[in-house]
């Protein structure tokens, strides 16, 4: 049985369970957090997944000749919150990611200093989770360096990243723990195939979370938070899709 069967048999598993445990949990207990107990076994997941494989194994990496000629731009393409707009009419030149939260030295990075950053460039498989798949080329700055700028408190367990784009009133956000952070193709990418990030695909920085579904990818990022719970952002489930249409926390593939 290979590790990456054994991983998704794993997460497909608490996938099926979470709905008759929320359902469930809050007729016999209400005063029950099921969110609390889903993502304290999803990262338990997660870490057990991480190990059958390898702490830092690596997502496959294609070659040029594999590059997708057709990339889908899902979900927001254009954000409308005036911050973002400002920042596009000025080519980013003004707009700045805040990484703060529970850190010892809260930062504020314009899209130069993320460029000064050792850059990292790879090629991955993008898989959304309405089924299609994409090849594209990404060039970023790895976020462990960015981490190793504003260093992690000691009861720091999560990052989560605030983008520009909204749905409706709801701000989109996700977030991920602190393996995949410290991952070597976990990257804050601002090239795309080999020119700045396209606006479509999240300028001027995305996450890459390479060996995560789509909807971890984040776009349009506007602010890092360190934290230690979910409990009081969104509906505490750690994402917006999360939160609102009842998507896994851990979409590892």
């Amino acid at each position: 049985m290979s590790s990456r069967f054994t991983r998704r048999a794993l997460l497909t598993g608490l996938g099926l369970a979470a709905p008759a445990l929320i359902l469930g949990g809050k007729k016999l207990y209400p005063g029950w957090k099921p969110q609390e107990t889903l993502l304290n076994s999803g990262e338990w997941l997660s870490t057990k997944a991480h190990n059958l494989i390898g702490r830092n194994a690596l997502a496959r990496e294609y070659s040029v000749a594999d590059i997708s000629p057709n990339f889908r731009t899902n979900g927001s393409t254009k954000p409308k919150t005036a911050q973002w707009k400002k920042d596009a009419k000025t080519g980013f030149e003004s707009w700045r990611l805040k990484f703060d939260g529970k850190v010892k030295s809260p930062q504020e990075f314009s899209l130069a200093d993320l460029k000064s950053y050792p850059a990292r460039t790879q090629i991955t498989r993008h898989d959304c989770v309405e089924g299609w798949s994409a090849v594209g080329q990404w060039t970023g700055v790895p976020l462990a360096s960015l981490l190793d700028t504003v260093v992690l408190a000691d009861d720091a367990r999560y990052l989560v990243f605030w983008c520009a784009d909204k749905f409706g009133d709801w701000q989109y956000y996700e977030s991920i723990d602190l393996v995949d952070a410290f991952h070597p193709q976990t990257i804050l990418a601002y090239g795309m195939n080999g020119v700045p990030l396209p606006e479509g695909h999240g300028a001027p920085i995305r996450l890459r979370v390479e060996r995560q579904l789509g909807y971890k990818q984040a776009k349009f990022v506007m602010r890092i938070e360190a934290v230690s719970t979910f409990a009081t952002i969104g509906d505490g489930f750690g994402g917006l899709w999360e939160d609102i249409a009842g998507y896994e926390w851990y979409a590892g593939i």
